[in-house]
């Protein structure tokens, strides 16, 4: 008796972590790039290109969505601004004058993946806000996903 509810203890709290998971936007903005990282290893980087600037499903959704750019800045695939593909914004700063796209680089070149914090315009709202971008450095190029915190 004893083990039954220390078993449907374990599994209540295993259940209700679940939905906390799912709602989590930085889990979100990890797994859309390791989803990115997988479809790159099994398909090449212009397959993944060519299916981010498709704005496949695959990778975009409500919270986050993949974007790919190159080593040297120049930004090579970006499901919701096509104006961005093929410009590099390096020396570009966010809205505080935070380098954050050299600062992506330079860390992933360094650490292979992490975060970096700065702040954008949210195009759902039109506010300059809180945003995070997740990267990861596969071959040459990064594979990045951020998401918005609010002000």
């Amino acid at each position: 008796m004893k083990n039954t509810i220390v078993s449907m203890l374990f599994v209540a709290t295993a259940l209700s972590s679940v939905p906390a998971l799912a709602a989590d936007p930085t889990a979100a903005a990890v797994a859309m790039v390791e989803k990115g990282a997988a479809y790159m290893q099994k398909n090449g980087k212009d397959a993944l290109i060519k299916e981010v600037n498709a704005k496949n499903p695959e990778f975009i959704n409500d919270t986050t969505y993949l974007t790919v750019r190159a080593l040297d800045g120049t930004q090579l695939a970006h499901p919701t601004n096509p104006k961005l593909v093929g410009k590099n914004m390096v020396v570009l700063p966010d809205a505080d004058g935070k380098l954050f796209r050299k600062e992506i680089i330079d860390q992933a070149q360094s650490k292979g993946k992490g975060w970096v914090d700065y702040r954008y315009n949210n195009p759902a709202n039109g506010n300059i806000e809180k945003k995070s971008t997740y990267f990861f450095k596969q071959g040459d190029v990064i594979l990045e996903a951020g998401i918005y915190k609010g002000k």
